[in-house]
């Protein structure tokens, strides 16, 4: 989901020399479609997620990305692990540490939960990925055009 969020976002000011993709931790999903009720939600927001399939992350993504996001403690934790370097370390972040800074807060997995609670994860990863846009592109492409 944070995936499309963030490519909708991105459009949306303009931005189009990006490269934003999507992994998990485990190998669990790997080639499958988010979850139908995501991406009914998503569709509900104007975004389409169809094309979209699960990965699991990799070390080589470490050198792929500049910024590379967590939804969760444990999945940021699992990253920092993973990182061999100071500056790999340093990518990894919370989602939710640009729109929330200091607090960690955990992206919930609304897996188990009813339509309210993917919607409220909608709306919680929106924020973040909001906070992304601002303060890596929006203000940067502003000092460019200025």
């Amino acid at each position: 989901m944070a995936e499309g969020i963030l490519k909708s976002k991105l459009k949306g000011h303009g931005v189009e020399d990006v490269v934003v993709d999507s992994a998990g931790i485990s190998s669990y999903h790997i080639g499958e479609k988010p979850d139908p009720r995501t991406m009914k939600n998503a569709r509900k927001h104007g975004i389409d997620l169809s094309d979209q399939r699960a990965r699991q992350f990799r070390p080589v993504d470490f050198d792929r990305f500049d910024l590379i996001y967590a939804a969760d403690r444990s999945i940021y934790d699992a990253l920092c692990s993973m990182a061999q370097t100071p500056e790999q370390l340093k990518k990894v972040k919370m989602m939710t540490e640009e729109a929330f800074p200091g607090q960690m807060l955990d992206v919930p997995d609304p897996y188990y939960g009813t339509e309210k609670d993917f919607e409220s994860v909608f709306q919680l990863v929106d924020i973040a990925c909001d906070a992304i846009v601002q303060k890596y592109f929006v203000k940067k492409q502003s000092a460019q055009d200025g």
